[in-house]
């Protein structure tokens, strides 16, 4: 089990955007994603379309095309709810985490990432002191999120990229609508863009 802050509750570092901070942000990123899975990324690559992927292995070109296929949902959706700033693939880093489990409650095919209770205490989610997450917000600069690796379903990871991508896109866009839907202790869940 990971210890960690709860999924969804989103991590924000203070960083400055001189172009001699850029490194500095993406390896702050990195060692944010390996603090929250314990992991260690030892791959790098882009989506075709060319979003920022940290790994624990190779991954798929299926995993890559599901990445993409949920951050161009998520900017399409976007763009109807009339947003229209951080909409580009390469401003997205997307960490891809061993799962800590592959199987829900129910059986059915779930990685995800386990990460500490916090606010989730007590409620349904909590799994004994900790929660499992598909996806969890890293950073805001760069706009970071942390999902687990899958083998297959890659529906699924689309799903979480656009879920996962929404919060970034309303910190960015619509700061009122991103502070009441950041963290889904208090209700609401995805997707949260229509």
């Amino acid at each position: 089990m990971r210890t960690n802050l709860l999924a969804g509750f989103l991590i924000v570092m203070a960083l400055g955007f001189s172009s001699d901070s850029v490194s500095a942000q993406s390896r702050s990123a990195v060692a944010e994603a390996q603090r929250i899975t314990g992991d260690r990324f030892s791959f790098s690559s882009r989506t075709p379309n060319g979003a920022n992927i940290y790994s624990v292995k190779r991954p798929s070109a299926a995993m890559l095309s599901a990445i993409d296929k949920g951050l161009s949902d998520l900017f399409a959706v976007a763009r109807k709810n009339g947003y229209s700033r951080n909409l580009s693939y390469s401003a997205y880093t997307v960490f891809i985490a061993n799962a800590d489990r592959d199987r829900n409650s129910a059986g059915q095919y779930s990685p995800d990432i386990a990460v500490g209770a916090a606010q989730y205490a007590g409620t349904d989610y909590d799994q004994g002191g900790y929660i499992y997450a598909a996806g969890m917000v890293v950073s805001f600069s760069p706009m970071t999120f942390v999902i687990a690796e899958h083998t297959k379903e890659f529906n699924r990871v689309s799903d979480v990229v656009r879920f996962e991508g929404e919060h970034l896109v309303l910190y960015y866009n619509d700061r009122r609508r991103y502070s009441e839907t950041a963290d889904h202790s208090r209700g609401g869940g995805h997707p949260i863009l229509q």
